[in-house]
């Protein structure tokens, strides 16, 4: 149930335009978690998506009179990150490609639970299959999967973050869900 003494993310962006810092404090630990596990997942490593979140943020901060409130805060935090794992790409084009670990990123967004050690190990052998699998997936493809399957975002505000039009963003969606089944399914096959 959520809190109704915490102020809306509008009013926190808001106030952070006039130079509040608490209120983009508040802002940054609301949705830290949820920028973090999307930098990690697009990122060649966790530093450069640890760098990539301290630019976001930054970004943020001293953009935040210029939020217009087309979309949610989120996703403009999300955004914002998105575009500064690809500066820092731009940027590393000598460095060779690394592919980060998913199932690290699935531990740090809390999967697993209080379970039986029986359905624990079940549940680990499913989410590290799916978590192979993903990491087997082109980052494009990673990126809708989270964006849209993981984060939960609307379609169409996928579509505006990606720069898609929003059939397009569906058949992109449609075609990454079928390649990430593909590589679940070859897992499967393979024990």
């Amino acid at each position: 149930m959520p809190d109704e003494n915490k102020d809306s993310d509008a009013e926190l962006i808001r106030r952070s335009a006039e130079g509040d810092r608490s209120a983009f404090n508040d802002l940054v630990e609301r949705h830290e978690a949820s920028v973090f596990r999307f930098a990690r997942a697009i990122a060649s490593s966790e530093a450069a998506a640890e760098d990539a979140l301290q630019e976001a943020f930054l970004g943020a901060w001293r953009g935040a009179a210029a939020f217009r409130g087309e979309t949610s805060v989120r996703n403009w935090l999300l955004s914002i990150v998105r575009h500064a794992v690809y500066r820092q790409h731009r940027h590393r084009v000598d460095e060779p490609e690394e592919m980060e670990s998913m199932s690290d990123l699935g531990m740090a967004a809390g999967w697993g639970s209080d379970e039986t050690p029986e359905s624990i190990a079940l549940r680990r052998e499913s989410h590290e299959t799916v978590m192979k699998a993903m990491e087997a997936v082109s980052v494009g493809d990673r990126e809708i999967l989270l964006l849209r399957d993981a984060e939960g975002l609307p379609g169409e505000q996928v579509a505006a973050m990606l720069g898609l039009t929003l059939p397009a963003m569906k058949s992109r969606l449609h075609r990454a869900r079928l390649r990430l089944a593909v590589k679940v399914r070859e897992a499967y096959a393979r024990t």
